[in-house]
């Protein structure tokens, strides 16, 4: 990575690990906080931006660097079975580890660490590193007629999701729809399919364990880290 890339700011989310974070960004409505490195704790670098509702966000792989690169990786939707092109796909192994999300802006917020973003749809670890932000423009940047290649085969893959009232009682009421989508969307190695393996991850403070069998993922056990 460039000596020159200054980190502005980390995330704050509900994903200690990277086992269970979304695939993409908006794809579950998880809330995350973005918190500006002392240096870059100046309003006036946020002035216009209580205007846009939607963000770019440019950050670093933290946690998946490589001292060499393929160029070709194994995209988990396809069972990580097939090999594409590094470059047609979002793997995370990449020459540079960058990674890029566009997010809903939730608002801007003064804090005794400055003023903080609160974002919706962020698909990043806890503690990610962010190089830049950028303002989401629609008349640019959404193109309705995009085609998305091997990705396209899986857009509207989802799983039936069933979770006992007594374990979905657990969860805060204010992250009961982050969780569903998290859930629906397949959290699992594409790899792995056993219907009786018991599958776990970290998510606002609590434990999640499922098993998926026929489409359908049941939730087993629910408790707090």
């Amino acid at each position: 990575m460039n000596d020159n890339m200054k980190i502005i700011a980390r995330i704050r989310s509900d994903f200690p690990t990277k086992f269970g974070i979304p695939r993409q960004s908006g794809l579950a409505e998880t809330e995350a906080v973005i918190v500006f490195e002392p240096e870059y704790r100046n309003d006036d670098a946020l002035r216009g931006l209580e205007d846009y509702s939607h963000l770019w966000l440019i950050w670093k792989f933290s946690e998946a660097q490589r001292d060499t690169w393929s160029p070709t990786v194994r995209p988990p939707r396809l069972g990580g079975n097939r090999r594409m092109g590094v470059f047609a796909t979002r793997s995370p192994f990449r020459p540079n580890p960058i990674g890029l999300s566009s997010v809903r802006l939730m608002g801007l917020e003064k804090t005794s660490e400055g003023t903080v973003l609160r974002v919706s749809g962020a698909d990043l670890m806890d503690g990610t590193p962010i190089y830049d932000i950028k303002p989401y423009l629609a008349f640019t940047d959404s193109h309705p007629d995009a085609v998305g290649g091997f990705s396209d085969e899986r857009k509207d893959y989802k799983l039936e999701v069933e979770i006992p009232t007594e374990l979905l009682e657990l969860v805060p009421e204010n992250k009961n729809a982050a969780l569903l989508s998290l859930l629906s969307g397949d959290p699992r190695p594409q790899y792995i399919t056993d219907p009786d393996r018991v599958f776990g991850f970290e998510f606002a403070g609590l434990e999640v364990r499922f098993t998926v069998k026929n489409g359908v993922l049941t939730v087993t056990e629910i408790e707090e880290k």
